[in-house]
């Protein structure tokens, strides 16, 4: 019996994702647990796996499409079987789409229709142009069906097999001497920029922000702490052997103060619900980490429990995961407190936006020498860093956000003492 393959709902939340790219093609043998396609939610990519072992029979949904959850994407079964796609669409109607598609391309084949290639700016991958330019076709003739009405590569393809394209440019190219100047600016213009739609973690992480700003009174508080302690110890753990602390990171002792001092703020180790705090016993820190998809918060569960070393540990596991797009969505929510850090890109203050629903975010910045007195008199340069809190002034206070920065900075320059604790 044919089974068909679901779009799988990957967080409570999602009510649809967007099917990047398909793993397998039609016919190939699938074994259980085999990746399958690619989706897209509001928070990361995924891998599908399969869940009946057969034969591709047949993919309902092309690579590009938003779709919801629980919709059949694809049929698994054995060769020859037959079925029927719910909703009344059977197999045959869906492969008669290629037909319908490749009929216009005969008459697209007469010169004078041809040569009208869409006027102004027409969407279409890079890879698309360049295919274009290695087959002297025109890519703007081609019937788009990427996302978003975007020509693709397999869609300049169709269009030189179709032999339509190549014989629209030569008219082109011959025409009066007095549209030539009016052609010429069309690839100048088209070379200067690109459009290109945006991902769907980037269009939830838009929302998000302007949201974000939307809807709280948002205000930042800037401070400098000595990092000697921190750096110093970090030496000292670069140049261990056998403990394992040779890659714990600024950003780790960082994360460690912050987690020991949430509990003592429980306004801000907090979320901001329809009116009502929810304040958490426990620090249940995110962490923001960049992606080549956008910026993606794992969350590090009852931080303030855990060591300096196991919470570098769990840092570095969540990036791999981010970044190789295997982030579980239970693993991105649920946070009270948000760290961000762009102190490797040498910022030295800057404003964070807080992540909704949460009533504060930290972000640190770089290293700077800075000169201060001595109890001699003389001066002495010190290397200092940035923390910049930006907070939601309708529950939190400036005083304790005041506070509860000086207790941070304090915790790090304090750190060898804090480690005893």
């Amino acid at each position: 019996m044919a089974n068909f393959i679901l779009m799988p709902q990957m967080g409570v939340s999602d009510e649809s994702a967007l099917l990047s790219q398909w793993l397998v093609k039609e016919g190939d043998k699938i074994e259980l647990e085999q990746p399958l396609f690619s989706l897209e939610t509001g928070k990361s990519t995924f891998e599908e796996l399969a869940k009946y072992a057969g034969t591709l029979l047949k993919i309902i949904v092309p690579a590009g499409e938003e779709v919801k959850v629980g919709a059949p994407v694809a049929v698994v079964g054995e060769p020859g079987e037959k079925f029927e796609i719910p909703g009344g669409a059977a197999p045959a109607p869906a492969e008669k789409a290629p037909e319908a598609a490749a009929a216009p391309a005969p008459a697209a084949a007469a010169p004078a229709p041809a040569a009208k290639a869409p006027e102004g700016f027409v969407a279409a991958s890079p890879r698309a142009k360049h295919l274009a330019a290695e087959l002297g076709v025109d890519y703007r003739l081609a019937t788009p069906t990427g996302a978003e009405g975007r020509i693709v590569e397999k869609d300049v393809k169709a269009l030189a097999a179709a032999g339509t394209a190549a014989p629209a440019a030569a008219p082109a190219a011959s025409a009066a001497s007095a549209a030539a100047p009016a052609a010429a600016p069309a690839p100048a213009a088209e070379a200067e920029y690109e459009d290109a739609p945006i991902s769907r973690i980037r269009k939830v992480i838009a929302e998000n922000m302007h949201a974000s700003l939307a809807t709280m009174a948002q205000l930042t508080l800037s401070r400098t702490f000595d990092a000697t302690a921190i750096m110093n110890l970090r030496k000292e753990m670069k140049n261990s052997e056998g403990l394992g602390l040779e890659k714990v990171t600024i950003n780790d002792f960082v994360l460690f103060a912050v987690a020991r001092t949430l509990p003592e703020f429980p306004d801000i180790n907090a979320n901001f619900i329809d009116g009502t705090m929810r304040r958490f016993k426990h620090a249940q820190l995110g962490v923001a980490i960049d992606t080549p998809k956008g910026l993606l918060v794992p969350v590090i569960r009852d931080a303030d429990k855990m060591s300096l070393l196991a919470i570098s540990k769990e840092v570095k596991k969540y990036a791999s995961l981010c970044r190789e797009g295997g982030i579980a969505p239970a693993q991105l929510s649920g946070g009270s407190f948000t760290v961000t850090n762009l102190g490797s890109q040498g910022i030295e203050s800057f404003t964070p936006i807080i992540n909704p629903p949460q009533t504060a975010i930290l972000g640190v910045c770089g290293l700077t020498l800075r000169p201060r007195f001595k109890a001699d008199g003389g001066v002495e340069f010190y290397q200092a860093m940035g923390l910049s809190l930006t907070f939601d002034h309708r529950v939190v206070d400036g005083a304790p956000a005041a506070v509860f920065l000086k207790a941070v900075a304090e915790k790090l320059e304090k750190i060898n003492l804090i480690l005893a604790l």
